[in-house]
């Protein structure tokens, strides 16, 4: 369950992200059935990847609510054009989030945003897919390369999170969200990239690394749901 009046970590958050996650943080509690698990898996302090399942647009309100309440504020990867939003931009930029230019030569940019990040010991939030799944039954479709790219580079653990409900929450082309639903997110131990991280950085050994995430990601789900694993990819 969530808290009413949890210690939420305040520092680095921004005067525009507190106020956000203050607004939202309520919402939360009275109306979001929260199930938490695996908390103690995330790292208090430095430099941390989490990387979770995607299927909804209330997945950053659910996992920001979590990272919270497992001592961190989190950073997420987001298309660039909010910065230029009133209000939202205050809020990415304060909460030091990190803009990507989809489909222009300047989205490689995240990257070295992100490294700058971690080498300040933050959280950040990845959705390794990329994109909601889209897969009928919810499962985790194969994902991109890019956190492996990063965790690899940077030797940051990856920390694997499952969340389930948040569809049910916020279905996809509905605005406003359906109360009382539950939601569970759970976060499992770090993926074991340690083998890989002398590699040269081939597609063949990223191509491995994301696997690795995924496959966690998906254990941890069949976990929540009480449900086969789906098989292959």
């Amino acid at each position: 369950m969530v808290a009413l009046t949890p210690r939420l970590p305040r520092r680095g958050r921004g005067f525009w992200y507190s106020v956000a996650i203050d607004v939202l943080w309520p919402f939360v509690v009275f109306f979001v059935r929260m199930r938490m698990a695996g908390r103690r898996n995330v790292p208090r302090q430095g430099a941390v990847l989490l990387a979770s399942n995607h299927l909804s647009f209330a997945d950053p309100v659910t996992l920001t609510a979590y990272a919270l309440a497992a001592g961190r504020v989190p950073r997420y990867f987001a298309k660039a054009s909010l910065w230029k939003a009133p209000v939202v931009g205050w809020v990415m930029a304060g909460g030091k989030h990190i803009p990507v230019d989809r489909g222009t030569v300047q989205a490689h940019r995240a990257l070295e945003t992100a490294r700058a990040s971690l080498d300040d010991g933050q959280c950040v939030i990845v959705y390794p897919e990329g994109t909601f799944s889209d897969d009928p039954d919810g499962w985790p479709m194969k994902g991109k390369n890019g956190v492996a790219r990063l965790a690899l580079q940077t030797r940051t653990p990856v920390v694997p999170v499952a969340q389930w409900g948040t569809r049910e929450l916020l279905p996809p082309g509905r605005f406003l969200p359906r109360p009382w639903t539950k939601v569970h997110v759970v976060a499992g131990t770090p993926v074991d990239l340690s083998d890989l991280y002398d590699q040269r950085m081939t597609k063949t050994v990223l191509d491995e690394a994301t696997a690795r995430i995924m496959d966690a990601i998906t254990t941890l789900l069949v976990g929540v749901r009480e449900l086969p694993h789906p098989g292959s990819r």
